[in-house]
């Protein structure tokens, strides 16, 4: 299905020349699911790609609607279609809310310049909106907002290819992944399971030995927490690596990744089709609450 964005948005282009349907304004007619997408990303041309790749792959109409926490300063260009939320500001009507990470790992939270513009986000979401996703550092974010869970600075980078495990079948978030599947991760710290407090209604959805959360579900927030980065693309590890690279000779080669580690080598795309069917999967989550939304106000009107 097409994915709607605003007009002009340098992704729109890109993604158009991938073959995908983008328009710029609601169809007349059929469903619509609106998105709110908080890019926090220092590439946010890139992350807007990845992302409505995604939403694009699916069977339903997604409208994104941009925006971004006032004090927000990006490091790059292309924030003129990004609306900037504040309590007087935030949109109405939206069925999800995307909110994605950012290189802010190592840093307290009450030291980022727009911490407190986000979590008046996170709380707004909690109430208004039909669920939310929150990506990497995001999910720290928003678990220690809402649970006052600090994420742990790891020693090294972790990054690399883990398999997942799936723990809680029974959340149609991961409905149809079978038991385990691959997900890239690349972060600075971790969220251990027993610093959280699993009795206020949260459930451990997928899990790695190896790189530990991978998927958190919060009823009560209406939000899911995803540590990592089903969203990338097959050389984004690696671009990541050669960066880090430039600044430190003793980087590590991500784990799990390359075949037999040879930088020469492509790296095979084995997250595409778990990504696919978790985002599909919470595209069919939305739709549920939108329609449940609808028969409500019906009803409601009619009284």
């Amino acid at each position: 299905m097409p994915i709607i964005l605003p007009e002009g948005l340098a992704s729109a282009a890109a993604l158009r020349r991938e073959g995908i349907d983008v328009l710029h304004r609601p169809p007349r007619h059929g469903a619509v699911l609106r998105i709110g997408f908080v890019n926090l990303m220092p590439d946010m041309t890139r992350t807007e790609i990845q992302f409505a790749r995604l939403l694009g792959a699916t069977r339903r109409h997604v409208e994104l609607v941009l925006g971004l926490p006032p004090s927000y300063r990006p490091g790059r260009a292309g924030t003129e279609h990004y609306a900037r939320w504040d309590g007087a500001s935030l949109p109405r009507g939206l069925d999800g809310l995307i909110v994605t990470g950012a290189p802010l790992e190592q840093l307290p939270f009450e030291h980022v310049s727009y911490w407190r513009e986000l979590a008046a986000i996170c709380d707004w979401a909690a109430i208004e909106v039909g669920s939310t996703l929150y990506v990497c550092w995001a999910a720290f974010a928003a678990l220690y907002r809402f649970h006052g869970v600090r994420q742990r600075v790891l020693p090294r980078k972790l990054s690399g290819v883990f398999r997942q495990h799936v723990v809680d079948v029974t959340d149609p978030l991961v409905a149809g992944l079978g038991a385990t599947f691959s997900c890239p991760v690349s972060r600075h710290a971790e969220v251990v399971g027993h610093d959280v407090p699993w009795r206020r209604g949260l459930a451990r959805l997928a899990h790695s030995p190896q790189s530990g959360l991978c998927l958190v579900a919060d009823a009560p927030q209406s939000a899911y927490y995803l540590f990592n980065h089903l969203e990338y693309e097959a050389d984004t590890l690696m671009l990541e690596y050669q960066r880090d690279r430039a600044h430190h000779a003793d980087a590590a080669l991500p784990r799990n990744y390359l075949p037999n580690d040879d930088v020469s080598a492509a790296p095979p795309l084995v997250w595409r089709r778990p990504a696919e069917r978790i985002f599909a999967n919470w595209l069919a989550i939305l739709a549920s609450r939108h329609t449940e939304a609808a028969v409500i106000a019906a009803h409601m009107s009619v009284q």
